[in-house]
């Protein structure tokens, strides 16, 4: 992957505004921080692996991928949580329904 796929990606996505990268390092306005990697980039002045606009605009483009992996599985795991504790809670409903109807029934035949 080059850098103009990378810049074609957060053109498509873009990433968050604020980004806490490390404790030490918050990244205050994404778009600022691709365009400086972006110049860097096409200023520098060697091989494209050697210069450090291109590793920290890498770095960031796993770390997006990563958080946008690690959130859409919490969201998978948080609606499978949620739609199990619907079920329960509708199994516990149509067991308390089902009770109630029998106790109704049982009254009725003493009647």
């Amino acid at each position: 992957m080059n850098y103009e796929d990378i810049k074609r990606h957060f053109e498509n996505t873009p990433p968050p505004k604020e980004v806490v990268w490390t404790e030490w390092a918050k990244i205050t306005d994404t778009q600022v921080f691709l365009k400086s990697c972006y110049i860097g980039i096409r200023n520098f002045n060697g091989p494209p692996d050697r210069c450090p606009a291109w590793w920290h605009l890498r770095d960031f483009y796993l770390l997006m991928k990563k958080t946008a992996q690690q959130t859409a599985a919490s969201e998978s795991a948080g609606e499978n949580a949620a739609g199990e504790n619907r079920n329960e809670e509708n199994d516990g409903q149509a067991a308390a329904e089902h009770t109630a109807a029998g106790a109704h029934s049982g009254a009725e035949s003493q009647l």
